[in-house]
């Protein structure tokens, strides 16, 4: 089977119910739509590096340790854990992964970069819409060690100029399909 995308096999999901609790308001759909005046929305406008009609690029309302700033990277459209992503658009975020590790080796010189992403309640999924974390590491910044801290909206907007300033986003696109 493949998906719309023509992109190869792409396996029909177990059905797997939504963890959203009733009423949810999303804040990264809300930040796609740049909406986020919700009060429990901590996105910012300006946190956004990089924005299509296939994904949002933003620095993360939160950190962890010495060096708080990272990255996230979502599907524009809602999808609610990787289970659902269509192929192509989990193609084009393991691009988007790539490049956004390529710029901030070019914005901060770090050590290392991690990725992490979660997905369901026991996968310490917190916000019902896909995304991927990706981090500067350096040494010993004991990153699993630290607890998530919040992240104030200036110190992320620095972030997000220094990464959009070196990030090459057209390499992450994939041919259209007739």
């Amino acid at each position: 089977m493949t998906d719309n995308t023509g992109h190869g096999p792409h396996p029909t999901p177990p059905s797997i119910q939504s963890h959203a609790p009733a009423g949810y308001v999303c804040p990264f759909c809300g930040l796609v739509n740049g909406d986020v005046a919700d009060p429990n929305n901590r996105c910012e406008l300006s946190d956004v590096i990089y924005q299509d009609d296939e994904l949002i690029v933003f620095t993360a309302a939160d950190g962890f340790g010495p060096h708080p700033g990272h990255v996230m990277i979502c599907p524009a459209e809602h999808y609610e854990a990787l289970y659902h992503l269509p192929d192509r658009i989990l193609m084009r975020i393991a691009l988007m992964v790539r490049e956004v590790a390529f710029a901030m080796k070019r914005a901060w010189n770090p050590e290392g970069i991690s990725t992490r992403q979660h997905n369901e309640p026991s996968g310490n999924q917190h916000v019902w819409h896909y995304h991927l974390h990706v981090f500067a590491r350096y040494a010993d910044d004991m990153l699993y060690r630290q607890l998530r801290q919040p992240v104030d909206a200036a110190v992320r907007a620095e972030i997000a100029q220094d990464i959009k300033a070196t990030l090459n986003a057209a390499n992450t696109f994939l041919p259209d399909q007739n």
